[in-house]
Order: C-alpha cells, then sequence, then structure tokens
C-alpha cells in the first residue's frame, strides 16, 4: 500500500479538508452511517489501496456486505489525532477489528471536496499487562 498519489496540495484547504475528513469518520467508521458514503466518497475514480478492498464505491460497499455476511465486526470508538496537510489527512482511531482491541490508522486524499484515495493499517493493541511501557498507544494511558 504504498503507491498512489504523492504530491501534497491545496495547503490553503488543509483546515477544510481535516473537517471534511473527520466528519466523515464520525459518520460512518464511528456513527456506522454507511449512507453518506456518497456525500464524501468520488462516485468515480476512487482508489482503495487496502489490497482487500476493490476500488471505487461499488468496491467498498462490496467489503462492507463480506464483513457483515461473515461477521466481521469492526468499529471505531474514538478518534485521537486528525493531522493533515493539504489533501492529505491521516486519522488515527480506536477500536475493535475482529473482536481485537485495534488501532486505525486512516489516510484520505481529497480530491474536488471529496475522498479520493485511502490507505489504511490496522494494529492491535495489545492488553495493558502486555506494554512495555506505561506511554500508551496514543500518548496516555
Amino acid at each position: 500500500m504504498i503507491d498512489g498519489t504523492t504530491t501534497i496540495t491545496d495547503l490553503d484547504k488543509t483546515a477544510e479538508n481535516k473537517l471534511f475528513i473527520q466528519g466523515f469518520v464520525e459518520k460512518f467508521l464511528v456513527g456506522g452511517d454507511a449512507f453518506v458514503i456518497p456525500a464524501y466518497i468520488k462516485a468515480h475514480g476512487y482508489v482503495q489501496h487496502n489490497p482487500h478492498i476493490a476500488d471505487g464505491v461499488e468496491g467498498l460497499q462490496q467489503a462492507l456486505a463480506y464483513f457483515a455476511a461473515n461477521k466481521i465486526g469492526f468499529s471505531y470508538s474514538a478518534i485521537h489525532k486528525v493531522p493533515g496537510e493539504g489533501n492529505f489527512v491521516p486519522v488515527i482511531s480506536e477500536g475493535q477489528m475482529a473482536g481485537v482491541h485495534s488501532t486505525f490508522y486512516d489516510l484520505f486524499r481529497v480530491e474536488d471536496a471529496k475522498i479520493a484515495e485511502h490507505w489504511d493499517v490496522i494494529e492491535a493493541i495489545p492488553a495493558v499487562d502486555k506494554w512495555e511501557n506505561q506511554n500508551g498507544k496514543f500518548g496516555f494511558r
């Protein structure tokens, strides 16, 4: 998942893009409202860099249907950070993936006020008794 556009543009839209992406994550990933997808994701040309999900809105919808049919639950419970620069907005969140307490690292590229590309990494959060330090995953416990 290292391919795709890398040029940062629209520096003047950083704050606007961060709010836009935060709204998407709050409504869809935390809130579970799949009906907001057309308002946020490009109808044509959306590139999904997760190798398990096909490109396009249809690919995302197929993945959601597969997760539901196979009882592969994922839920976001908290957004911890929304940094960003121009058209690139990463979001660091916490939740559950297939019953495992996890961190979600999502990177979105915004183009023409819509999500044009998405990259993600999901990482399990170990139980507190397995931590090597007391810093916590997000810099706090």
